[in-house]
């Protein structure tokens, strides 16, 4: 009697954890789908110290910008979504639209690709009891290459929903080509949903690595760009470019996905033939079908 009372209990605790656990993961849907949308953005980045012994060093300047921005909901699937952001820019009555960053959502992920610098991703294998309950977030550069990589828990308490992580990844645009004496940004990143929409929240080092050497961290720089929802009219323009190319930058992604999962340490060509991977693939006439996407990502795979 007292076994089988003991395998009901046992039963009933396991059933339970798993209603839970499906709840979270609904929430953690919702909340990451919730950023979807059209949105009056504000980016605000400031260095907030520096450590070098350099008297001639000058910090990066205060950023203050805005924009109009679309996220377009590209997959959503069990275990996998995708948002793909469209930056609406210049007049209004004639804009340009920017094909802008990618995130991607991943449930319970066990490949990653952490930066190492100089252009290098290194391939990790986690332990599947290590990612239980989280979500993988993978960024993608405007080409859709790699840019970084986390997997973290989603938090719903007192009425938040967040997602908190810390990873290696390369220099913002902001910086890469005015700086070089640094080459990571460890950045710690928090995305945060709130009603008016969400918010992006970052503390991020500056960081030397060389080989051989102990990482420096050069300075520091404090991130906070805000996400304020606004009617989807104001981003017709975005999503009307993404009707006409959605089928375009579909075959890109396939072909990134088959360059990850080689699982193996990653190295990209800065340029090919003095030109970045893309100013190639932004082309309206050139690299339309998957044979020409397929031939010009490789050239930038280092074998």
């Amino acid at each position: 009697m007292k076994r089988i009372l003991l395998l009901t209990l046992c039963t009933a605790t396991f059933v339970v954890n798993i209603a839970t656990a499906q709840k979270h993961k609904k929430e953690d849907q919702e909340a990451i789908k919730s950023m979807c949308g059209c949105y009056e953005v504000n980016f605000n980045f400031a260095e907030t110290f520096n450590y070098t012994n350099d008297s001639t060093y000058m910090p990066s300047e205060v950023k203050h910008d805005k924009g109009l921005e679309w996220v377009e909901l590209v997959e959503d699937s069990k275990n996998k979504i995708a948002l793909q952001h469209l930056l609406i820019v210049g007049d209004p009555s004639s804009p340009h639209i920017v094909k802008h960053w990618r995130q991607d959502w991943e449930y319970e992920n066990t490949d990653l690709y952490t930066y190492n610098g100089d252009n290098e991703w290194t391939y990790v294998s986690l332990p599947k009891n290590e990612v239980k309950g989280q979500w993988t977030q993978k960024v993608f550069q405007v080409d859709d290459s790699p840019r970084y990589e986390g997997s973290s828990s989603w938090v719903h308490v007192d009425g938040k929903s967040y997602w908190e992580n810390t990873t290696t990844a390369p220099l913002p645009r902001r910086e890469y080509t005015k700086r070089s004496d640094y080459n990571i940004t460890l950045r710690r990143n928090r995305q945060e949903i709130t009603k008016d929409g969400w918010i992006h929240d970052q503390d991020n080092d500056k960081v030397l690595r060389e080989a051989g050497k102990k990482d420096v961290v050069i300075a520091q720089e404090k991130g906070y760009n805000t996400y304020v929802k606004v009617d989807d009219s104001k981003c017709v323009a975005a999503q009307d470019y993404w009707k006409k190319t959605s089928a375009k930058w579909a075959l890109v992604r396939h072909k990134w996905d088959e360059v990850f999962a080689r699982d193996k340490n990653l190295s990209l060509e800065e340029k090919v033939d003095n030109k970045q991977l893309y100013k190639y693939l932004f082309s309206e006439e050139d690299y339309q079908n998957e044979a020409d996407i397929s031939a010009i990502i490789e050239s930038f795979v280092k074998k």
